[in-house]
């Protein structure tokens, strides 16, 4: 795989399973309770991801990655419920698909931006500065 690809491929992935992640989020029947969806999405999930588990792991060892997790999947797990059921509940007050994504995105940039900063010593140049700045005004308008 060349560098360009690899290091692009992620974001093709990311964007084309986003757009079927509100897709699907925004079709979740209102009669159901919102936490049922998550444990059915969830079954789903957890089957696919151990297929391709097996698929792409030369060991194929469940203990030896047991032994080796640390904190972070278990409040990943924790916060991935949080995320679901956030949007469920963002569409079914009457958000748009278009526009609530956008807004929690753009706040969501943002915020990583310090989180950046502070937890990882990142470095903010005068353009994320900028780009920061037009963020904020385009929330400003898009929530007119």
């Amino acid at each position: 795989m060349t560098h360009s690809l690899q290091f692009y491929l992620p974001i093709g992935v990311i964007v084309f399973c986003n757009v079927f992640y509100h897709i699907c989020t925004k079709a979740v029947p209102a009669q159901i309770n919102p936490f049922f969806t998550l444990v059915v999405t969830y079954i789903v999930g957890a089957a696919f991801a151990l297929i391709l588990f097996f698929a792409t792991s030369p060991s194929k060892d469940l203990l030896l990655q047991a032994k080796a997790l640390n904190w972070a999947p278990f409040i990943l797990g924790l916060t991935i419920v949080g995320l679901e059921v956030g949007f469920i509940f963002l569409y079914r007050v009457g958000w748009n698909i278009s526009i609530g994504s956008l807004v929690c995105n753009i706040a969501l940039s943002i915020i990583l931006i310090f989180v950046g900063i502070l937890l990882y010593k990142e470095v903010l140049t005068v353009s994320q500065i900028i780009g920061i700045v037009l963020c904020i005004g385009g929330l400003v308008f898009i929530n007119k």
